[in-house]
């Protein structure tokens, strides 16, 4: 607190009049000081981290032959194109035969609508492969790769990536684009009238 200091040095004989007494203050911080560390430490105390946003993403098991590393059955593949204006474009497989596209129910395409969109096409193809077994007996799970078209925008696909987390899908792979789907999607967009 604040304290006043009135000792004086003046002499003992009053010779020439009486003098002021000058009065000096001195203010002790210490009190302050220690309020302000009880409040730093209050609130460092009390206030909550913000937590960083991120996804998990779940690797891949290693194997020692490098040929089955990247193995994916035609049966349990579902690839999915991301294109221009938040369109998104699947088939079913790989499409590693040239003639696949002869079929005109092959290449199918969607949005990222609530009703009838890619959510619906990933937990039908889900269910689907959820009924055929490997030769262990065991359930098969659903590979998903999805490819990305230069008019493609990078938040449809952190879009994708979170219908991957919400349906609960824990295979997928992120390919390059082939000539192939890149012509699929160019005579889709044509024939929809998107430039």
């Amino acid at each position: 607190m604040a304290e006043m200091d009135t000792s004086s040095k003046g002499g003992g004989k009053h010779d020439k009049g009486t003098k002021s007494k000058k009065l000096s203050t001195r203010v002790d911080m210490t009190p302050m000081v220690d309020l302000g560390f009880l409040l730093i430490t209050f609130f460092m105390l009390t206030t909550t981290m913000s937590k960083p946003k991120t996804m998990d993403l779940i690797m891949p098991k290693e194997t020692e032959k490098e040929e089955e590393q990247n193995k994916v059955k035609e049966s349990t593949a579902l690839t999915i194109l991301l294109g221009k204006k938040d369109q998104v474009y699947y088939y079913a497989g790989l499409a590693q035969d040239p003639n696949a596209s002869s079929n005109p129910d092959f290449f199918k395409a969607t949005t990222f609508s609530n009703t009838s969109g890619i959510r619906d096409v990933i937990i039908k193809k889900r269910d689907e492969v959820a009924r055929l077994r490997n030769y262990k007996g065991e359930p098969e799970d659903v590979v998903i790769i999805i490819k990305a078209d230069d008019g493609s925008t990078y938040k449809n696909f952190v879009d994708l990536l979170d219908e991957m987390a919400i349906n609960r899908i824990q295979r997928y792979a992120t390919v390059d684009i082939s000539d192939q789907d890149k012509q699929w999607i160019k005579s889709t967009e044509t024939s929809n009238g998107i430039q």
